[in-house]
């Protein structure tokens, strides 16, 4: 596929960006691209609101997945592109429409050019909210078509055009969703003794929050307990009812997780009973690690290293959460890290990712699969 057309599909996807499991105009969008491929050995199925292709090779000993997530953010977008989200309040702002082209230009060679194994491609959705590798992966679809071994990437903003980073072992972090709702005793804001109020006691809370990690997770451990937003009152002049805490914790260890929420529950508990109030808390989504396969990972990086073009990394663990670490429990795998060199980071409403990544990506992995192959009978 020509460097024009990848930069013309990133570009329509970026304009559609939707939430997870309502990927509805981005999943028409893709199968509009697939059917402009040839079909002799390929072979599609819907999931959901994702999509799976399986490109039967031509003597095959396995099957390679390649796996790319298809959903955006509820981020309002703040880039100076003349091609922005066309979706009020939704952006693609984690660079999954760089994703989706890779893999789309990767499949369109291999549909043109029959591979020796067979290889499944998962446009899967929900990535960011609620899951959606944990359920694909117990479906009947992914099931017939299950792979031996798998791949994904990730854009980096901090790493230069070119350059390609992972790591054997852990690679992401564990990571939950936090919310947690206060109930108390509204009033008036001028007789605050006949109301418990829960601004105050969430602003407490938040504040402990914030000891947990410096003080109950091991310093050789690494944990983070952020609160990002905080709503609770309906007027200046009443004393709030009720207030909610959403944030997100992350860990490089389950153990840490176990301590961290654990802590958690000992504090609301508190609260509870400082400020005579009601607690509910809500772990939401929760992803395991990225964890890649030692030799698959040594493979991929020695591949990596031999290519002139590319420039490797061998990065450090992130506190970034994916749930490709669901493929990798149950498969062995690799996922990578691309750069794609801006400097906005990830879920930035500013973020504008160099186009020039996705042919880097695009060639390195046809290539990569093209001699893994060779590789794994040597």
């Amino acid at each position: 596929m020509k460097y024009n057309k990848l930069i013309s599909i990133r570009r329509d996807l970026h304009r559609i960006p939707e939430i997870g499991f309502s990927e509805v105009r981005t999943q028409t969008y893709l199968k509009k691209i697939l059917s402009q491929m040839p079909k002799q050995h390929l072979s599609l199925t819907e999931w959901k609101t994702g999509l799976l292709v399986f490109v039967e090779g031509t003597a095959p000993l396995r099957t390679i997945g390649y796996r790319t997530d298809i959903d955006g953010l509820p981020i309002e977008e703040n880039t100076t592109y003349d091609f922005m989200s066309e979706h009020e309040g939704m952006m693609h702002a984690c660079g999954h429409d760089l994703h989706m082209t890779i893999a789309l230009g990767i499949l369109h060679y291999f549909a043109e050019n029959q591979p020796d194994d067979n290889l499944l491609f998962i446009f899967q959705p929900a990535e960011e909210g609620p899951g959606g590798a944990e359920p694909l992966l117990a479906s009947a679809e992914f099931k017939k078509w299950k792979p031996d071994e798998i791949y994904a990437l990730h854009i980096a903003p901090d790493y230069p055009v070119g350059t390609i980073a992972t790591k054997p072992g852990l690679l992401f972090a564990n990571t939950s969703e936090l919310f947690i709702d206060l109930t108390g005793r509204g009033g008036h804001a001028a007789r605050p003794h006949t109301a418990n109020d829960m601004v105050v006691a969430a602003s407490h809370l938040v504040t402990q929050l914030q000891t947990i990690v410096a003080r109950n997770v091991d310093p050789l451990d690494s944990g983070v307990v952020t609160i990002g937003k905080i709503t609770g009152g309906t007027k200046q002049n009443i004393i709030a009812e009720k207030a909610r805490l959403e944030g997100t914790i992350r860990s490089l260890s389950i153990e840490s997780m176990h301590e961290v929420k654990e802590r958690i529950e000992a504090l609301v508990r508190g609260i509870e009973t400082g400020f005579t109030c009601e607690s509910t808390i809500d772990w939401g989504a929760n992803y395991c690690q990225v964890y890649n396969d030692e030799a698959l990972t040594r493979d991929f990086m020695n591949f990596t290293e031999r290519r002139s073009g590319v420039h490797l990394v061998e990065c450090g663990e992130a506190m970034t959460g994916e749930d490709f670490g669901y493929f990798l429990e149950e498969i062995p795998g690799v996922m990578f890290w691309l750069g794609v060199d801006t400097p906005y980071g990830l879920h930035d409403s500013r973020i504008e990712p160099k186009e020039d990544a996705i042919q880097v990506a695009v060639d390195h992995m046809i290539e990569f699969f093209k001699s893994s192959r060779q590789s794994s009978e040597s």
